[in-house]
């Protein structure tokens, strides 16, 4: 009886493939043939999973951000049930850094996909989503402020209500993709991202 094959598990090889040509040789080098190589399988083969290069690329990309995912949840389910807001913050955001080897190969390659996909708008399309929900939840595990400030005019009125605005989730995540650009470019150690990061959390906790 012939073996089957799990298509999930063959695209994933060939985007594993995909992203060792891109980090080696850079996204100019991706093409069915070099990848089909890098893989070890007929060009035929990879034409079968991915019909262009754009849908191979939009698939190693998922592929990166799964992984990611993957260590944000493992981190997290490692503090136990029901963590401080702000430790549950912190880990969230460090495991999104690339501090060790395996998450500087995955970031080097979406970074270079995210190049890619500016490029390609449409590729982008299925990143909006998530990013918009990643926003929310940190938002939603800053500190409010207190009603006292801005009655007091310190404050813009939406946070009266006990409201959080979306901006302050936006800029933290912000802020870690930019240390996460500085320590794939070699401008900053972990030490000195995880230092900055922990800065930030300080103002906005107090």
């Amino acid at each position: 009886m012939p073996k089957r094959v799990d298509p999930r598990q063959r695209r994933t090889l060939i985007a594993d493939a995909l992203m060792r040509v891109a980090a080696d040789r850079g996204l100019e080098a991706v093409s069915l043939r070099h990848v089909a190589a890098e893989a070890g399988v007929s060009a035929g083969m990879v034409q079968h999973y991915f019909t262009t290069k754009d849908e191979m690329m939009a698939f190693a990309l998922s592929v990166v951000r799964d992984r990611g995912r993957r260590r944000v949840e493992t981190a997290v389910a490692a503090l136990g049930p029901d963590p401080a807001p702000r430790l549950l913050l912190r880990t969230l955001l460090e495991a999104l850094l690339p501090l060790d080897e395996a998450a500087r190969a995955d970031g080097r390659v979406a970074l270079a996909f995210l190049s890619w996909t500016a490029l390609h708008p449409a590729a982008a399309t299925g990143l909006r989503p998530d990013t918009v929900q990643l926003v929310d939840f940190i938002a939603g595990l800053l500190p409010r402020p207190p009603a006292a400030d801005a009655a007091a005019g310190l404050l813009p009125a939406d946070a009266a209500a006990g409201l959080l605005p979306a901006d302050a989730g936006a800029g933290l995540l912000a802020l870690v993709e930019g240390l996460g650009m500085y320590l794939l470019g070699g401008q900053y150690t972990p030490a000195q991202a995880t230092a900055v990061l922990d800065h930030q959390l300080e103002l906005l906790f107090g």
